[in-house]
C-alpha cells in the first residue's frame, strides 16, 4: 500500500497523527551555521561573496554582472509561443482581480472638539522576490513570481527585485523572464540560496537593500529569511507543501486521490492527508493513490510523501473530521462533501479553504487569483496568506486640539508620574499654560 490508513474513532487517537505532522514540522538545523556564514560573507564581501556562491552551487562558469540584462525578459517573452504568455496573462489578471479587493484605506476619525485621530496606509519603498528555480532551472515558479510582484505592485511598492537562481550555464529560465516581462518587472538578478536573500537584507555593490523580502524557497533560502528578519520584513517562514482533504460518500475517490497527489509530487516532505467519514471511500481512496502514483513521472517523490507524511483517515463522522482538520491547521484544506459551505464557518484554521469538487488545490496554486504563499505546518492557527497587506505598513495619525489636549493633561500627567517618568509630565502640563 502507497498511504498508510489510520482509524481514528475518537479523539483520544488523535495523537498518532498529530504527532507524525509535528515530526514533520522539525526543521533541519544543522544548516544554520552555513547559512550565519554565507550571510556574514555576503554582508562583508558584497557582490564578490555573492558570485562566489553562485559559481560553487549553481554556475561555475558566471560572470558578472548579476543583473540581467534591460532587453532579455522581453527577449524570453518573444521566444515562448503565445498560447503560454496568454496563460501566463489569464492568471495574472485573475491573481490581480483579487488582490485589489484585498486593498486598505487609510481612515480618519473627528472628534466633537476638533482632534483628529486615523490610520495612514503606506507602501513600503522596496521589496525583494525570491522566485527558486527548481530543478536546476528546468522548473521554474512562474506562479510564485505571479504570487509575490501582484501583491507588491497593487500595494504601490515603487522598486521591486527579483531573484531567482540561475541555470548552469549561467541563464534563466526564459517563462520567469517572461512573466516578469508581462508584468513590468526590469530589476531581475541571477542568484539564489541563502546569498540571495542576504543581498537583499543587506545589500551589495550590485543590490540595493530591500524593505520586505517574499516568497518560498528550500530550508536555505527559508533559514536565512528568518535570520535577516528585524533587519528586513518577511512574508513568513514556511515549511514543505500540504493539503488536507474533509470528504464524505459523495466525493469523488479518483478525485481525491489526484489532489492528495499534486501535493505529494512538490517534495519528499510534502503531505496529504484525507479525513472521512466513509470506510469504503476511505478504501477507494487508497487503491486510487496506488494506481495513479505508479503512472506519475516523479513517482519516486511521490511514493516517499505518501508513505511518509500522508495518511487517509477514517473518523466517527463529519464533525469530528472537521475537528481534527481544525487541529491541523493545514495550508491547504479542500472540502469534497455534499454541502461545503455548510462546513465553512465551522474551518477556523486553513490558510486557503477549495469548497467543492470543481475547487482542486491546484486550480488556486496557479489560476483562480487568492495567493497561493501560505503558512504551513500549524502555523495557519495565527498567520495569514502573503497580501497586499505584507507590503504596506500602517502609521498611526494624531492631531489634537487645544481643547483635547488641556483637558487631557492632568490625566496624562498623573499616569506618568505613575511610571516615574516627569519629563513626560510636564510635556503635557505645559500645554495648559
Amino acid at each position: 500500500m502507497t498511504c498508510r490508513f489510520l482509524s481514528l474513532t475518537s479523539e483520544a487517537l488523535w495523537p498518532e497523527l498529530l504527532q507524525m505532522l509535528a515530526d514533520r514540522g522539525n526543521p533541519d538545523q544543522s544548516v544554520e551555521a552555513d547559512v550565519r556564514a554565507m550571510l556574514d560573507a555576503v554582508r562583508k564581501d558584497g557582490d564578490a561573496a555573492v558570485l562566489g556562491y553562485v559559481r560553487r552551487f549553481d554556475c561555475p562558469a558566471m560572470q558578472p554582472p548579476l543583473r540581467v540584462s534591460p532587453e532579455a525578459p522581453e527577449q524570453a517573452a518573444e521566444s515562448l509561443p503565445s498560447e503560454s504568455l496568454d496563460c501566463i496573462r489569464q492568471a495574472a489578471d485573475n491573481i490581480r482581480a483579487f488582490h485589489e479587493a484585498q486593498k486598505d484605506r487609510s481612515w480618519f476619525l473627528t472628534r466633537d472638539d476638533g482632534t483628529i485621530l486615523g490610520q495612514k496606509i503606506s507602501p513600503v519603498d522596496r521589496a525583494g522576490l525570491y522566485v527558486p528555480g527548481g530543478r536546476g532551472g528546468d522548473t521554474p515558479l512562474i506562479s510564485s513570481l505571479l504570487m509575490t510582484a501582484i501583491p507588491a505592485q497593487v500595494a504601490g511598492v515603487s522598486e521591486i527585485a527579483v531573484v531567482t537562481p540561475p541555470r548552469a550555464d549561467g541563464t534563466l529560465n526564459p517563462h520567469i523572464l517572461a512573466a516578469a516581462h508581462l508584468l513590468g518587472i526590469r530589476e531581475i538578478y541571477r542568484m539564489g540560496g541563502a546569498w540571495a536573500i542576504g543581498a537583499l537584507a543587506y545589500g551589495t555593490e550590485s543590490v540595493s537593500p530591500v524593505d520586505v523580502i517574499a516568497g518560498p524557497g528550500n530550508i536555505w533560502v527559508t533559514t536565512a529569511k528568518r535570520l535577516v528578519q528585524g533587519q528586513v520584513a518577511i512574508d513568513m517562514i514556511a515549511g514543505p507543501s500540504e493539503v488536507l482533504i474533509l470528504a464524505d460518500a459523495s466525493a469523488n475517490p479518483a478525485w481525491i486521490a489526484a489532489d492528495m497527489l499534486s501535493q505529494a509530487e512538490h517534495d519528499a516532505l510534502a503531505s496529504a492527508i484525507c479525513l472521512t467519514d466513509d470506510e469504503a471511500l476511505a478504501r477507494a481512496v487508497l487503491d486510487e493513490l496506488d494506481r495513479q502514483s505508479a503512472a506519475l513521472p516523479r513517482a519516486d517523490i511521490v511514493r516517499k510523501s505518501l508513505a511518509d507524511w500522508s495518511a487517509v483517515v477514517l473518523t466517527p463522522d463529519m464533525d469530528a473530521a472537521v475537528a481534527l482538520a481544525n487541529r491541523v491547521a493545514p495550508e491547504h484544506l479542500e472540502v469534497l462533501t455534499a454541502d461545503p459551505w455548510a462546513l465553512l464557518p465551522r474551518i477556523r484554521h486553513a490558510g486557503a479553504a477549495f469548497l467543492g469538487p470543481y475547487s482542486p488545490e491546484p486550480l488556486g496554486d496557479y489560476f483562480a487569483g487568492p495567493n497561493h504563499v501560505l503558512p504551513t505546518l500549524g502555523t495557519a492557527r495565527f498567520s495569514s496568506a502573503l497580501s497586499v497587506q505584507t507590503f504596506c505598513k500602517r502609521t498611526s495619525v494624531i492631531a489634537a486640539s487645544r481643547a483635547f489636549a488641556a483637558a487631557s493633561a492632568d490625566a496624562v500627567a498623573r499616569l506618568a508620574r505613575m511610571e516615574r517618568l516627569e519629563a513626560h509630565a510636564r510635556s503635557m502640563e505645559c500645554r495648559k499654560q
